[in-house]
């Protein structure tokens, strides 16, 4: 599999009694395939798949594959803390007919190199299927380094892709030229354009849940286009956005606001977080205002 162009890490609407929203998920996954992303991430942390029971995640990546069909690839996550439940959602993602698998290092255990890497190996083995890796040491407590690297990649062929969120541009750089066959794509926002800069293709981005159309101008413009310049104008466009998800401290509050403002029904967050608050919302209404508007004139050549 390929990997190419915006995925967006798709969140999980929840009604008002907290249960997972079906009919709000579909449709999300049809507003996203609509507005032109290129994949779809099942059970990643936008989705809180933290928060969701094993039977809430298996039947959610059923049921967006049953909604999704063939049309985008469809990515499921298997994280967890403990390998066997990561092999658990491995398997589900084959018996579904997933396109993918998302692969990151389990949280809290602190693995050392070569116990990480024999737990991807092991849900890869569950799967059979293309593996995107997911480096997010802020979260899980350890980094993929290339011991990891050298061991996953000499035991499978099946590790194709990373999602590289460490924000550290030293791993960004090792990973290109040290692991080529590995196909990098960006899981830091604020540093999409050097993604693309040193050969990224794709990008799982959070804000494309509500920002598609933007996102998917950056890849157009610096991955099909090779036009850094429009590349530049677009990302400094989406660097207030960038700041203010960062910054804010309530990440999928935030997305699941911007959702609703695309028409969404997201529903609320799943304890222990707590939902945005007012002025959190009207701050981050103004600046995708401003985003939107800025990259229409951008594309459409009034910048």
């Amino acid at each position: 599999m390929n990997f190419n162009g915006i995925y967006t890490p798709a969140i999980t609407p929840l009604t008002a009694e907290g249960s997972i929203d079906k009919a709000a998920f579909a449709e999300v996954l049809e507003y996203l395939i609509g507005a032109g992303v290129h994949g779809i991430i099942i059970g990643g942390s936008t989705g809180e798949y933290y928060a969701h029971t094993m039977q809430e995640r298996i039947e959610l990546g059923a049921y967006a594959k049953q909604v999704i069909g063939t049309r985008v690839p469809l990515v499921i996550g298997t994280g967890a803390i403990r390998t066997e439940d990561s092999v658990e959602y491995a398997k589900s993602a084959k018996e579904i007919k997933a396109d993918a698998i998302l692969v990151g290092s389990p949280p809290y255990a602190l693995p050392n190199e070569q116990e990480n890497a024999a737990h991807a190996i092991a849900v890869d083995r569950a799967a059979g299927l293309p593996v995107m890796l997911y480096n997010y040491p802020a979260r899980m407590g350890v980094s993929m380094g290339r011991e990891f690297f050298r061991t996953v990649t000499a035991a499978s062929k099946n590790f194709v892709a990373i999602k590289e969120s460490s924000g550290s541009t030293a791993q960004l750089h090792m990973l290109a030229r040290e692991f080529p066959n590995i196909g990098v794509s960006c899981g830091w926002d604020d540093q999409a354009l050097e993604f693309f800069a040193w050969g990224a293709s794709s990008w799982v981005c959070a804000g494309s849940n509500f920002l598609p159309a933007e996102h998917v101008a950056l890849h157009q413009a610096c991955v099909v286009e090779n036009d850094f310049r429009k590349g530049r104008r677009i990302m400094s466009a989406m660097m207030p956005l960038m700041d203010f998800l960062e910054d804010a401290g309530k990440f999928v509050q935030s997305i699941k606001y911007g959702s609703e403002l695309a028409g969404l029904r997201s529903g609320g967050v799943r304890a222990p977080l707590q939902p945005l608050d007012d002025a959190n919302k009207a701050t981050l209404k103004q600046i995708i205002a401003d985003v939107k508007r800025e990259i229409a004139g951008v594309v459409g050549g009034q910048g």
